[in-house]
């Protein structure tokens, strides 16, 4: 019986480690990117400037990210 509960503590806690991690990943790509003035002229983008946001590049991909 005590073997049962070592082994469900121990799944218990790999799962919640697994889902920690992957909440952690996700919440990292959530993240809004942001990229430079230079790389966003690089990138063939336009810097647009949006209302209490301030200003964005407009990539040719549809994308715009804040300007940093």
């Amino acid at each position: 019986m005590r073997v049962r509960r070592i082994l469900a503590l121990v799944l218990a806690t790999a799962a919640f480690a697994g889902v920690s991690a992957v909440g952690a990943v996700s919440a990292g790509a959530a993240s809004s990117p942001s990229i430079s003035r230079d790389d966003c002229v690089a990138a063939g983008g336009q810097i647009v400037s949006r209302a209490y946001a301030g200003e964005a590049c407009a990539l040719p991909s549809g994308i715009t990210p804040a300007i940093t």
